[in-house]
Formats: structure tokens, sequence, C-alpha cells
């Protein structure tokens, strides 16, 4: 037993030797990035906001439908400020900024972000109308709801756009990429996407950072919408309205 504690103390110092190299994979800043499981909670609790009645909160027990609403955007909006406070620094131009500052500018864009969620709520129901539209698998918009991933991609994004164009760093990203880890479909949020857009299928459709997509668009399993090198500005496709986007292109 000894013998085992000696090993695992000098196991444990060692480890927090590394810890204090200059290695760009250790953080000893605690609590100075965005917490990433608060932002998917965070994702999680505003797709429920897009589709009121559909996902059950076990935390949220009330009567009617709107006080459990009620309660679960207070809750987003208290938690979204938190993150976007620790997410500000992470763009170079707000580092200088006191702690004081960044709270001001978490609380205003966390209130320009609710103002704008009837318009994202309006775009996804033209996705939702596309998904039953364009697919006659689709059973009703229950199914599509509940059950495909090529819709669970399309929402995370256009929430993830919004923080996006607020200049919100990190969250964003970390949004998307959680999308991308449970669909296998990666739009980048900076992607500008119009409406009635309709992913089917859905698995290996990449959609690069600067790409635009029109009005009423299809894309099925496979497509890249990408870019090549690592040139800046505009670097990836743009797609009007009215396009269909075959597997694999």
């Amino acid at each position: 037993m000894d013998n085992n504690k000696e090993m695992i103390e000098g196991l444990v110092s060692q480890i927090l030797d590394d810890y204090h190299d200059d290695k760009i994979i250790n953080q000893q800043a605690l609590f100075s990035q965005p917490d990433k499981e608060a932002v998917c909670d965070l994702l999680s609790k505003l797709i429920k906001i897009m589709y009121p009645g559909y996902f059950k909160g076990t935390s949220f027990r009330y009567y009617n439908l709107d006080s459990q609403i009620a309660v679960l955007l207070e809750d987003i909006m208290y938690n979204l400020r938190k993150q976007v406070v620790l997410a500000l620094p992470q763009n170079p131009k707000y580092r200088s900024l006191s702690h004081h500052e960044l709270v001001n500018m978490s609380e205003k864009i966390s209130n320009d972000f609710f103002k704008r969620i009837p318009k994202i709520r309006a775009l996804v129901e033209t996705d939702v109308a596309a998904f039953f539209d364009g697919d006659p698998a689709a059973y009703n918009y229950n199914e599509i709801i509940l059950c495909y991933p090529g819709l669970l991609a399309i929402t995370t994004n256009r929430i993830a756009h919004e923080l996006h164009l607020l200049g919100v760093p990190l969250i964003p990203r970390m949004m998307t990429e959680h999308a991308h880890s449970k669909t296998g479909i990666d739009i980048h949020p900076g992607a500008t996407i119009g409406k009635n857009f309709f992913i089917d299928h859905g698995t290996g459709v990449v959609i690069g950072e600067t790409t635009i997509i029109g009005n009423d668009v299809t894309i099925y399993q496979g497509v890249t919408l990408g870019g090549t090198g690592k040139q800046s500005g505009k670097r990836h496709p743009t797609i009007g309205n009215n396009v269909v986007i075959g597997a694999g292109a």
C-alpha cells in the first residue's frame, strides 16, 4: 500500500510539474473561458424555446406552458450573460475592458439576442415546412421536429448565427460543433442561410464560414460548401435561390 501511495504521489507531482510548462494546452486561469457543458445546456434550452411543447423539461414543472417558458427564458437569460462575459475576452479587442464593462456589454448582447428570437423562430418555421414539403417519407411535422438531424443542425445554426452577428466569440462555434457531433452536419455559425432550407439525410454535409445560401435550397448528404487553403475573406461558395445540390457535390 505504501509503495502504491508513493507511486501515485510521484505521478501527481510529475503531472502538476508538467502543467507549469509553457504548453498551449495548459490553462491555469480557471473560469476564464466559457463552460462547454453550460453552453450545450443553453443550446438545449433555446431549442425548447424554438419548439415550445415538444421537449419536456424535468426542472420546470408548472401548470401551463406559458409559466414554463417564462421561467425557462429567465434561466437562459441569466446563464447566457454569464457565459458571454467569459467569452468576450477571447477576442483581443475586449481584453482591456474592465469586468464591469464586460458585464454591461454581455447584458446588451443578451438583450439584443432575445429580441431576435421571434425572427429565428420565423426562419425555423420555414425550415420545418421545407422538410415536410421536400421529404415524401416525412409523416408529419412532429416527426421532423423530433427526429430529423438536418433540422437540429439548421436550428442550431440559426441560433448560433445571431450570436455570431452580435460579436460573441467562441460560444456560437461551441454550439454548432455540439450539433456537428450529434448529427454529422458541420455548419459554421458564420454561414448565412436563407429561408426554407432543407438538408436531407445530412451526414457529411460541410458548410463553411463565408458561405451564403439563398432561399428554397435543398442539400443532400455528403455535400461540401468549403474553401481551400488559408485564404482570408470570402472563400466559400454562394448559392442562389431555388437550388438543389445532389449527394457528394
